[in-house]
C-alpha cells in the first residue's frame, strides 16, 4: 500500500509523472542511509539497474505487512546525477553549500545516494535497507547510517515537538514538488539533510523559559510564542521564509536518535522543497543570522556534522532508467553555480545546467 497522495491519480491538466513517496505520513521508524558510488562503469551499471527494480523490492518487503506504512525515497547528488544521468540535469541541483560563522559550520560531507526509508516498525525499515544492500553494496561506500526513532509525542531530544508547522494536503505537495519551471523533471523534490549532535548536559542546564525563548514555542503545550516576547534570534523566527507575503513551507521529517552507552543525542534534520534555496535561506538565517550575528542559539548546544543536498527524481523516472543507456553528455570537470537568489521562491531560470557552489560562505 502506497501512503502517499502524491502517486493519486492525477487531475486532468496536472503532470502524468508519479512522485517518490516525499510527502508520506510521519512514521515511528526510520533509516538515513547515505552512499556514494564507486568508481567503475561496472558500478554505474549496477546502479542504473537498481533505479529500475526499486519499486519492485520495495513492493515485496512491504507485503510482509500492509498496513505497515513502509515507503523510501531515493536521491541522488550532484556529482552522482552527472555519472549516473549527465545531461539534463534538474536546474537547481548543486553540492551543499558550506557555511562557517564564527564557530558555527554547516559542513559538507561526501553522499552521492541518500535512502530515506520509512514505516511504523523499525524491522521493516532494516528489511528494505538490507536488501537494498544485498543488491548494490559492492558498487557504493556507506557513509553515514543513522536509526531514527519518534520519541514520545513527535518530540525532539531536546524536549521540543518538532514539525508543527508541516504543510499537509494539496500544501505539502505544493511546497514539496517541482512542477512547470522544470517541467523536465516534473514531480521531483530537492532534499537537503543533516546530522546535529546536541549537548544535553548544558542545554539542559537551562531553564524552561530560556529553552523556550532559544525555540520560540512552549515547552510543554507547543504553542508558539507571542511575538512580543519572542526573540528574533529564535529557532522558529529564523526558519521562516516570506516572501512577498507569502511563508514559503518545506516538509520536515526529522528524527531523533543516539547512543545512550555513548552519550551521542541527537537529531537527523531531512527536509524537502520545491527549491533548495528555501531551506538554504533557513540554514544561513540560523548559521550566520538576520541580520548578520543574530543566529540561532541552538547552535551553541547543537553542531552539524554532516550536510548534504540530493534531488529525488519522480518514481516514473525511476522506472524507466535503463541498465545500458548512454550518457549523453558527459562532463569534464565539476559544474560550477552561480550564487543562489536570496528569494526563497520556487521559480528557477529555465536552463538544466546550474552546477555546484564550491567555494564556502564565510562570514567572521
Amino acid at each position: 500500500m502506497d501512503p502517499d497522495p502524491t502517486n493519486a491519480a492525477e487531475a486532468p491538466g496536472r503532470w502524468p509523472a508519479l512522485a517518490q513517496a516525499v510527502a508520506a505520513p510521519l512514521t515511528r521508524a526510520a533509516i538515513f542511509l547515505v552512499a556514494t558510488l564507486n568508481p567503475g562503469l561496472e558500478n554505474r551499471s549496477t546502479l542504473r539497474s537498481f533505479c529500475g527494480d526499486l519499486a519492485a523490492l520495495l513492493r515485496a518487503v512491504e507485503f510482509r505487512d500492509l498496513e505497515g506504512g513502509l515507503s523510501c525515497v531515493m536521491g541522488f547528488g550532484s556529482g552522482a546525477w552527472d555519472r549516473l544521468f549527465g545531461a539534463p540535469r534538474p536546474a537547481e541541483l548543486h553540492p551543499f553549500r558550506e557555511i562557517r560563522a564564527g564557530d558555527r559550520h554547516a559542513v559538507s560531507t561526501p553522499g552521492d545516494l541518500l535512502f530515506h526509508i520509512r514505516a511504523k516498525r523499525m524491522d521493516l525499515c532494516f528489511e528494505l535497507a538490507t536488501q537494498f544492500m544485498a543488491r548494490i553494496g559492492s558498487a557504493v561506500s556507506t557513509v553515514d547510517e543513522v536509526h531514527g526513532f519518534r520519541y514520545f509525542d513527535d518530540r525532539d531530544l531536546i524536549g521540543f515537538v518538532d514539525g508543527t508547522e508541516n504543510p499537509r494536503g494539496e500544501a505539502a505537495i505544493d511546497a514539496v514538488l517541482v512542477a512547470e519551471e522544470d517541467a523536465v523533471f516534473a514531480r521531483g523534490s530537492y532534499v537537503i539533510v543533516q546530522k546535529y549532535l546536541h549537548d544535553l548536559g548544558a542545554w539542559n542546564a537551562l531553564s524552561t523559559e530560556a529553552q523556550e525563548r532559544i525555540i520560540g514555542r512552549t515547552k510543554l503545550s507547543d504553542i508558539e510564542l507571542d511575538d512580543s516576547v519572542k526573540p528574533t534570534s529564535a529557532h522558529n523566527a529564523l526558519t521562516t521564509i516570506v516572501e512577498n507575503g507569502k511563508e514559503i513551507k518545506i516538509l520536515r521529517d526529522n528524527m531523533p536518535f543516539g547512543s545512550a552507552a555513548h552519550g551521542e543525542f541527537g537529531t537527523y534534520f531531512i527536509g524537502y522543497s520545491r527549491s533548495p534555496r528555501t531551506i538554504e535561506r533557513m540554514i544561513e538565517n540560523m548559521f550566520v543570522g538576520r541580520p548578520p550575528g543574530n543566529y540561532d542559539r541552538l547552535l551553541d548546544f547543537s553542531r552539524a556534522v554532516t550536510g548534504n543536498l540530493f534531488f529525488a527524481p519522480s518514481a516514473t523516472f525511476l522506472e524507466t532508467v535503463s541498465e545500458d543507456q548512454t550518457i549523453v553528455t558527459e562532463p569534464s570537470a565539476s559544474p560550477v553555480a552561480a550564487a543562489p537568489s536570496p528569494s526563497g521562491s520556487p521559480v528557477r531560470d529555465s536552463s538544466l545546467g546550474i552546477g555546484s557552489l564550491k567555494g564556502d560562505i564565510r562570514h567572521e
